[in-house]
């Protein structure tokens, strides 16, 4: 499909901001998403091509985290949680068309509310790391590969997922659990990605235009993060999952979202 060098433009100046607030907190797609219909793609087509924004992205972000020494990438455990979100973000793409999709629509605004009253209210957060509830290959057991699943299944949320997960199970600090989700994300959307590819869905001028702004979008995040901690990426992510929440409730195809439209729709 044609597209206007304006329209690029759009596509890249949100995918700066989509990957600036990725970068810390998950939840860029949020932005990216509705930019990528506004400019002319269809929902299947603009999902495909976020994945695209956003596996360049989340693969800066990981870098620069790697180079700040927040992760390891000469230790096993590193290697076996990627593995493990890896391959279960190919089996969940490959389930895409045996997916409930309806019903995850509907539940999924309430869990991520959960999770940010959990960030909000739960335990305090820290820089400091604390001691692990579980051993690595448990957790790449009970969290990445599930994780990885929903993330290739259908993905909105998997960044609050990793970050819950990691925070609660693996016992990491703030800015190294940011450093690890963007590691497990980055391995979760690769193999969606190349599932997206074989399939030939990706409008490959819009995603380039929006990555190239992705990639200074993860360096100012990853940047932000890394100088200013648990100050930024708490409330980041209780902002982004509530804002994601809300943008998943008020969907024509959820059913709160469908009676508010016809509520309106009766008293206009």
């Amino acid at each position: 499909m044609p597209i206007s060098p304006e329209t690029l433009l759009l596509f890249a100046l949100s995918g700066v901001v989509s990957g600036t607030v990725d970068a810390i907190a998950g939840g860029g797609g949020l932005i990216a998403l509705p930019v990528l219909i506004l400019g002319g793609l269809d929902p299947v087509a603009a999902v495909a091509t976020n994945k695209l924004q956003g596996t360049l992205g989340t693969a800066v972000a990981t870098t620069r985290f790697a180079q700040a020494g927040m992760l390891d990438f000469r230790s096993r455990e590193t290697w076996m949680l990627a593995a493990f979100a890896f391959v279960g973000s190919i089996v969940g793409a490959a389930c895409v068309a045996y997916a409930p999709v309806g019903l995850m629509r509907v539940g999924l605004p309430f869990l991520l509310i959960a999770v940010a009253l959990y960030f909000a209210f739960g335990p305090r957060m820290s820089d400091i790391d604390l001691a692990a509830r579980l051993r690595p290959t448990t957790f790449a057991f009970a969290a990445a590969l599930p994780i990885g699943f929903y993330d290739g299944l259908f993905g909105p949320g998997a960044g609050s997922f990793y970050m819950i997960a990691i925070v609660g199970l693996a016992g990491l600090g703030a800015v190294r659990a940011v450093a690890r989700t963007k590691l497990l994300n980055f391995s979760s959307n690769v193999a969606s990605l190349i599932v997206f590819i074989l399939a030939g869905t990706i409008v490959w001028p819009a995603g380039l235009a929006m990555a190239a702004g992705a990639l200074v979008g993860a360096r100012i995040g990853s940047g932000l993060a890394l100088k200013h901690g648990v100050r930024i990426v708490r409330p980041l992510l209780v902002v982004v999952a509530v804002a994601l929440a809300l943008r998943l409730m008020l969907d024509s195809s959820h059913p709160i979202g469908a009676a508010i439209r016809a509520t309106l729709a009766s008293h206009s």
